[in-house]
Protein backbone atom coordinates (compact mmCIF):
# COMPACT_ATOMS: atom_id res chain seq x y z
CA UNK A 1 0.00 0.00 0.00
CA UNK A 2 3.07 2.66 0.78
CA UNK A 3 3.96 2.17 -2.63
CA UNK A 4 0.00 2.57 -4.56
CA UNK A 5 0.33 6.49 -2.66
CA UNK A 6 4.21 7.15 -3.42
CA UNK A 7 3.49 6.87 -7.22
CA UNK A 8 0.17 8.60 -7.16
CA UNK A 9 2.34 11.14 -5.20
CA UNK A 10 5.13 10.86 -8.09
CA UNK A 11 2.25 11.77 -10.55
CA UNK A 12 1.46 14.74 -8.58
CA UNK A 13 4.91 16.16 -8.56
CA UNK A 14 4.78 15.47 -12.90
CA UNK A 15 1.27 17.46 -12.88
CA UNK A 16 3.22 20.36 -10.98
CA UNK A 17 5.30 20.62 -14.04
CA UNK A 18 2.00 22.33 -16.59
CA UNK A 19 2.55 19.12 -18.89
CA UNK A 20 0.85 19.36 -21.98
CA UNK A 21 -2.96 18.21 -23.34
CA UNK A 22 -2.11 14.77 -24.82
CA UNK A 23 0.31 14.23 -21.42
CA UNK A 24 -2.20 15.60 -19.65
CA UNK A 25 -4.43 12.51 -20.75
CA UNK A 26 -1.77 9.67 -19.98
CA UNK A 27 -1.31 11.54 -16.41
CA UNK A 28 -5.22 10.90 -15.36
CA UNK A 29 -5.27 7.74 -16.89
CA UNK A 30 -1.81 6.94 -14.52
CA UNK A 31 -3.93 8.13 -11.36
CA UNK A 32 -7.07 6.01 -12.93
CA UNK A 33 -4.71 2.96 -12.27
CA UNK A 34 -2.52 3.85 -9.13
CA UNK A 35 -5.99 5.16 -7.39
CA UNK A 36 -8.99 3.38 -8.61
CA UNK A 37 -7.88 0.38 -10.09
CA UNK A 38 -5.66 -0.44 -7.07
CA UNK A 39 -7.28 1.12 -4.02
CA UNK A 40 -11.18 1.32 -5.06
CA UNK A 41 -12.22 -2.38 -3.86
CA UNK A 42 -9.81 -2.75 -1.38
CA UNK A 43 -11.16 -0.11 -0.39
CA UNK A 44 -14.73 -1.68 0.00
CA UNK A 45 -13.76 -4.65 1.38
CA UNK A 46 -11.64 -3.45 4.02
CA UNK A 47 -14.78 -1.04 5.24
CA UNK A 48 -17.16 -4.63 4.85
CA UNK A 49 -14.37 -6.22 7.05
CA UNK A 50 -14.05 -3.42 9.39
CA UNK A 51 -18.14 -2.95 9.82
CA UNK A 52 -18.77 -6.71 10.72
CA UNK A 53 -21.93 -7.90 10.80
CA UNK A 54 -23.85 -5.38 12.26
CA UNK A 55 -22.79 -1.91 11.82
CA UNK A 56 -22.37 -1.84 8.01
CA UNK A 57 -24.36 0.97 7.92
CA UNK A 58 -22.10 3.01 10.42
CA UNK A 59 -19.16 1.76 8.63
CA UNK A 60 -19.96 3.30 5.26
CA UNK A 61 -21.52 5.84 6.61
CA UNK A 62 -18.41 7.34 8.18
CA UNK A 63 -17.01 6.23 5.11
CA UNK A 64 -18.37 8.62 3.42
CA UNK A 65 -19.03 11.00 5.28
CA UNK A 66 -15.00 11.20 6.18
CA UNK A 67 -14.24 11.53 2.37
CA UNK A 68 -16.43 14.44 2.20
CA UNK A 69 -14.66 16.18 5.17
CA UNK A 70 -11.31 15.11 3.81
CA UNK A 71 -12.26 16.69 0.47
CA UNK A 72 -14.07 19.68 1.83
CA UNK A 73 -10.93 20.36 4.35
CA UNK A 74 -8.44 20.03 0.99
CA UNK A 75 -10.17 22.06 -0.69
CA UNK A 76 -10.04 24.47 2.09
CA UNK A 77 -6.06 24.03 2.57
CA UNK A 78 -5.81 24.56 -1.32
CA UNK A 79 -7.18 28.19 -0.96
CA UNK A 80 -4.62 28.98 2.32
CA UNK A 81 -2.10 27.65 0.41
CA UNK A 82 -2.73 29.66 -2.72
CA UNK A 83 -2.79 32.42 -1.48
CA UNK A 84 -0.21 32.47 1.29
CA UNK A 85 2.24 31.68 -2.40
CA UNK A 86 0.50 34.32 -3.77
CA UNK A 87 2.97 37.25 -3.13
CA UNK A 88 1.04 39.86 -5.16
CA UNK A 89 -2.50 41.17 -5.21
CA UNK A 90 -4.74 38.27 -6.18
CA UNK A 91 -6.83 40.12 -8.56
CA UNK A 92 -3.64 41.80 -9.84
CA UNK A 93 -1.38 38.47 -10.62
CA UNK A 94 -0.18 37.50 -13.43
CA UNK A 95 -0.38 33.78 -15.20
CA UNK A 96 3.20 33.22 -13.82
CA UNK A 97 2.35 34.43 -10.09
CA UNK A 98 -0.99 32.32 -10.39
CA UNK A 99 1.61 29.25 -11.81
CA UNK A 100 4.22 29.50 -9.10
CA UNK A 101 1.39 29.28 -6.52
CA UNK A 102 -0.72 26.47 -7.78
CA UNK A 103 2.29 24.88 -8.37
CA UNK A 104 3.18 24.86 -4.36
CA UNK A 105 -1.25 24.10 -3.87
CA UNK A 106 -0.25 20.71 -6.13
CA UNK A 107 2.89 19.91 -3.88
CA UNK A 108 1.45 20.27 -1.07
CA UNK A 109 -1.33 17.66 -1.90
CA UNK A 110 1.25 15.68 -3.15
CA UNK A 111 3.37 15.12 -0.36
CA UNK A 112 0.45 14.71 1.85
CA UNK A 113 -0.78 11.74 -0.04
CA UNK A 114 2.67 9.75 0.32
CA UNK A 115 1.81 9.01 4.38
CA UNK A 116 -1.82 7.68 4.26
CA UNK A 117 -0.24 4.47 2.59
CA UNK A 118 2.15 3.64 5.39
CA UNK A 119 -0.94 4.39 8.04
CA UNK A 120 -3.33 2.07 6.06
CA UNK A 121 -0.24 -0.43 6.54
CA UNK A 122 0.53 -0.07 9.87
CA UNK A 123 -3.26 0.40 11.45
CA UNK A 124 -5.46 -1.68 9.38
CA UNK A 125 -3.24 -4.75 8.88
CA UNK A 126 -5.05 -7.58 10.33
CA UNK A 127 -4.05 -11.00 11.75
CA UNK A 128 -2.67 -13.76 9.31
CA UNK A 129 -5.47 -16.04 10.54
CA UNK A 130 -8.47 -13.35 9.55
CA UNK A 131 -6.27 -12.71 6.27
CA UNK A 132 -6.79 -16.19 4.98
CA UNK A 133 -10.40 -16.31 5.91
CA UNK A 134 -11.22 -13.33 3.13
CA UNK A 135 -8.61 -13.12 0.99
CA UNK A 136 -8.30 -15.55 -1.97
CA UNK A 137 -5.46 -16.78 -4.09
CA UNK A 138 -6.88 -16.41 -7.40
CA UNK A 139 -10.52 -15.54 -9.18
CA UNK A 140 -11.89 -18.17 -11.27
CA UNK A 141 -14.14 -17.12 -13.59
CA UNK A 142 -16.37 -19.73 -12.44
CA UNK A 143 -16.46 -17.42 -8.79
CA UNK A 144 -17.42 -14.33 -11.45
CA UNK A 145 -20.14 -15.51 -12.85
CA UNK A 146 -21.17 -17.08 -9.02
CA UNK A 147 -21.33 -13.17 -8.45
CA UNK A 148 -23.22 -12.07 -11.37
CA UNK A 149 -25.37 -14.51 -10.59
CA UNK A 150 -26.17 -12.79 -7.48
CA UNK A 151 -29.78 -10.60 -7.17
CA UNK A 152 -28.17 -8.65 -5.14
CA UNK A 153 -25.15 -7.68 -7.28
CA UNK A 154 -27.42 -6.73 -10.55
CA UNK A 155 -29.74 -4.65 -8.35
CA UNK A 156 -26.63 -2.92 -6.88
CA UNK A 157 -25.65 -2.23 -10.55
CA UNK A 158 -29.12 -0.53 -11.09
CA UNK A 159 -29.17 1.34 -7.47
CA UNK A 160 -25.37 2.94 -7.70
CA UNK A 161 -25.62 4.00 -11.38
CA UNK A 162 -28.70 6.25 -10.07
CA UNK A 163 -27.55 7.31 -7.20
CA UNK A 164 -24.35 8.25 -8.95
CA UNK A 165 -25.91 10.21 -11.66
CA UNK A 166 -27.70 12.62 -8.91
CA UNK A 167 -23.99 13.07 -7.04
CA UNK A 168 -22.60 13.67 -10.53
CA UNK A 169 -25.28 16.55 -11.59
CA UNK A 170 -24.79 18.41 -8.08
CA UNK A 171 -22.35 20.24 -9.75
CA UNK A 172 -25.56 22.17 -11.49
CA UNK A 173 -26.07 24.12 -7.99
CA UNK A 174 -23.92 26.59 -8.23
CA UNK A 175 -24.66 27.38 -11.82
CA UNK A 176 -28.15 27.73 -10.45
CA UNK A 177 -27.32 29.90 -7.97
CA UNK A 178 -26.22 32.44 -10.59
CA UNK A 179 -28.42 31.84 -14.12
CA UNK A 180 -31.53 31.32 -12.15
CA UNK A 181 -31.46 32.84 -8.51
CA UNK A 182 -29.17 35.54 -10.08
CA UNK A 183 -26.63 35.53 -7.15
CA UNK A 184 -23.02 37.31 -7.73
CA UNK A 185 -19.76 34.81 -8.14
CA UNK A 186 -19.19 34.82 -4.62
CA UNK A 187 -22.43 34.32 -3.37
CA UNK A 188 -22.90 31.09 -6.17
CA UNK A 189 -19.66 29.68 -4.75
CA UNK A 190 -20.66 29.84 -1.25
CA UNK A 191 -23.49 27.55 -2.75
CA UNK A 192 -20.75 25.33 -3.86
CA UNK A 193 -19.08 25.24 -0.83
CA UNK A 194 -22.16 24.85 1.47
CA UNK A 195 -22.71 21.19 -0.79
CA UNK A 196 -19.07 20.15 0.78
CA UNK A 197 -19.92 20.37 3.96
CA UNK A 198 -23.61 18.84 3.74
CA UNK A 199 -22.21 15.53 2.10
CA UNK A 200 -19.72 14.18 5.52
CA UNK A 201 -22.83 15.80 8.04
CA UNK A 202 -25.72 13.39 6.03
CA UNK A 203 -23.02 10.80 5.52
CA UNK A 204 -22.08 10.03 9.27
CA UNK A 205 -26.01 10.79 10.74
CA UNK A 206 -27.49 8.31 8.34
CA UNK A 207 -24.48 5.87 8.97
CA UNK A 208 -25.67 6.04 12.54
CA UNK A 209 -28.94 5.61 11.92
CA UNK A 210 -29.10 2.90 9.34
CA UNK A 211 -26.78 0.93 11.54
CA UNK A 212 -29.30 0.78 13.96
CA UNK A 213 -32.16 -0.39 11.56
CA UNK A 214 -31.80 -1.64 8.30
CA UNK A 215 -29.49 0.17 5.80
CA UNK A 216 -31.63 -0.88 2.78
CA UNK A 217 -34.63 0.30 4.30
CA UNK A 218 -32.96 4.31 4.53
CA UNK A 219 -31.63 3.61 1.11
CA UNK A 220 -34.90 3.04 -0.05
CA UNK A 221 -35.77 6.35 1.86
CA UNK A 222 -33.02 8.42 0.54
CA UNK A 223 -33.86 8.05 -3.38
CA UNK A 224 -37.56 9.27 -1.98
CA UNK A 225 -35.73 12.34 -0.41
CA UNK A 226 -33.54 13.12 -4.29
CA UNK A 227 -37.01 12.38 -6.05
CA UNK A 228 -38.76 14.75 -3.85
CA UNK A 229 -36.53 17.15 -4.09
CA UNK A 230 -35.48 17.19 -7.71
CA UNK A 231 -39.20 17.72 -8.53
CA UNK A 232 -39.35 20.86 -6.43
CA UNK A 233 -36.93 22.31 -8.76
CA UNK A 234 -37.94 20.64 -11.83
CA UNK A 235 -41.60 22.24 -10.88
CA UNK A 236 -40.34 25.78 -10.89
CA UNK A 237 -40.98 26.01 -7.41
CA UNK A 238 -37.70 27.33 -6.35
CA UNK A 239 -37.07 30.14 -8.33
CA UNK A 240 -38.03 33.33 -6.87
CA UNK A 241 -37.50 32.53 -3.29
CA UNK A 242 -35.19 33.47 0.15
CA UNK A 243 -32.03 32.27 0.19
CA UNK A 244 -32.92 30.23 3.51
CA UNK A 245 -35.40 28.15 1.09
CA UNK A 246 -33.42 28.13 -1.32
CA UNK A 247 -30.40 26.20 0.74
CA UNK A 248 -33.37 24.01 2.14
CA UNK A 249 -34.47 23.05 -0.89
CA UNK A 250 -30.90 22.01 -2.08
CA UNK A 251 -30.19 20.13 1.48
CA UNK A 252 -33.57 18.34 0.43
CA UNK A 253 -32.59 17.35 -2.67
CA UNK A 254 -28.50 16.07 -1.96
CA UNK A 255 -29.67 15.02 1.58
CA UNK A 256 -31.06 12.20 -0.52
CA UNK A 257 -27.93 11.92 -3.22
CA UNK A 258 -25.65 11.85 -0.14
CA UNK A 259 -27.26 9.12 1.88
CA UNK A 260 -27.70 7.00 -1.24
CA UNK A 261 -24.60 7.46 -1.96
CA UNK A 262 -23.31 6.37 2.01
CA UNK A 263 -25.73 3.34 2.31
CA UNK A 264 -25.44 1.54 -1.48
CA UNK A 265 -22.02 -0.61 -0.45
CA UNK A 266 -23.69 -1.05 2.85
CA UNK A 267 -26.43 -3.37 1.61
CA UNK A 268 -23.99 -5.82 0.74
CA UNK A 269 -23.65 -7.93 3.85
CA UNK A 270 -27.72 -8.37 4.10
CA UNK A 271 -27.48 -9.10 0.18
CA UNK A 272 -25.41 -12.51 0.58
CA UNK A 273 -22.62 -11.51 -1.23
CA UNK A 274 -19.86 -13.92 0.39
CA UNK A 275 -17.18 -11.79 2.29
CA UNK A 276 -14.33 -13.73 0.20
CA UNK A 277 -15.88 -11.97 -3.02
CA UNK A 278 -16.71 -8.53 -1.86
CA UNK A 279 -13.79 -7.43 -4.21
CA UNK A 280 -14.94 -9.22 -7.13
CA UNK A 281 -18.13 -7.77 -6.50
CA UNK A 282 -17.39 -3.93 -6.47
CA UNK A 283 -15.55 -4.71 -9.26
CA UNK A 284 -18.13 -5.68 -11.18
CA UNK A 285 -20.80 -3.43 -10.20
CA UNK A 286 -18.61 -0.79 -10.43
CA UNK A 287 -18.38 -1.49 -13.90
CA UNK A 288 -21.78 -0.65 -14.15
CA UNK A 289 -22.65 1.60 -11.50
CA UNK A 290 -20.37 4.25 -11.97
CA UNK A 291 -20.37 5.15 -15.91
CA UNK A 292 -22.44 8.48 -14.96
CA UNK A 293 -18.46 9.76 -15.31
CA UNK A 294 -18.86 9.03 -18.82
CA UNK A 295 -22.09 10.53 -19.85
CA UNK A 296 -23.80 12.03 -16.68
CA UNK A 297 -21.84 15.58 -17.13
CA UNK A 298 -21.74 15.80 -20.73
CA UNK A 299 -26.04 14.98 -20.78
CA UNK A 300 -25.80 17.98 -18.26
CA UNK A 301 -24.34 20.06 -20.49
CA UNK A 302 -26.32 19.22 -23.89
CA UNK A 303 -29.78 20.53 -21.79
CA UNK A 304 -28.38 23.14 -20.35
CA UNK A 305 -27.09 24.35 -23.96
CA UNK A 306 -29.91 23.19 -25.83
CA UNK A 307 -32.38 25.04 -23.31
CA UNK A 308 -30.48 28.24 -21.93
CA UNK A 309 -32.10 29.23 -19.04
CA UNK A 310 -34.65 27.82 -16.00
CA UNK A 311 -36.02 25.43 -19.01
CA UNK A 312 -32.59 23.91 -19.04
CA UNK A 313 -31.99 23.55 -15.57
CA UNK A 314 -35.63 22.15 -15.03
CA UNK A 315 -34.71 19.07 -17.73
CA UNK A 316 -31.59 18.70 -15.20
CA UNK A 317 -34.09 18.45 -12.56
CA UNK A 318 -36.07 16.03 -14.39
CA UNK A 319 -32.92 14.14 -15.04
CA UNK A 320 -31.98 13.51 -11.29
CA UNK A 321 -35.84 13.12 -10.30
CA UNK A 322 -36.32 10.07 -13.15
CA UNK A 323 -33.08 8.32 -12.01
CA UNK A 324 -33.83 8.77 -8.34
CA UNK A 325 -37.51 7.08 -8.98
CA UNK A 326 -35.73 4.06 -11.26
CA UNK A 327 -33.22 3.90 -8.50
CA UNK A 328 -35.94 3.70 -5.65
CA UNK A 329 -38.06 0.84 -7.11
CA UNK A 330 -34.72 -0.88 -7.67
CA UNK A 331 -33.81 -0.28 -4.05
CA UNK A 332 -37.18 -0.94 -2.78
CA UNK A 333 -37.09 -4.36 -4.55
CA UNK A 334 -33.69 -4.68 -2.89
CA UNK A 335 -35.26 -4.17 0.24
CA UNK A 336 -38.12 -6.78 0.02
CA UNK A 337 -35.56 -9.69 -0.92
CA UNK A 338 -33.09 -9.06 2.07
CA UNK A 339 -34.83 -7.43 4.74
CA UNK A 340 -35.20 -10.67 7.10
CA UNK A 341 -32.38 -10.14 9.01
CA UNK A 342 -33.87 -9.77 12.87
CA UNK A 343 -33.82 -6.00 13.14
CA UNK A 344 -36.65 -3.54 13.01
CA UNK A 345 -36.82 -0.29 11.01
CA UNK A 346 -36.80 1.30 14.05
Amino acid sequence: MPWVSRTTAAGGVYFATFPEYRLLQVLYGYWGFTTIFLFWSPMIKATRVWGGRHSQGKAYGFLDGGRGLVGALFGTLGVVVFSWFMVGNLEMADMVESRFAFRKVILVSSAMVVPVGFLVRFYMKLPSNREKEIVLEKISISQIGQVLKLPSVLLLMVIILCAYVGYKLTDVFSLYASEIMLYDEVDAAKTGAFLFYVRPVVGICIGIIANRSLPSYWLFVSFILSFIGAILFALGFVVDTTVFMFLISILIVTSGIYAARALYFAVMESGKIPLVLTGTAVGLISVIGYTPDIFAGTAMGFLLDSSPGLKGHQQVFYMIAGFSFIGGIAAYWYYKLYRRDGRKIF
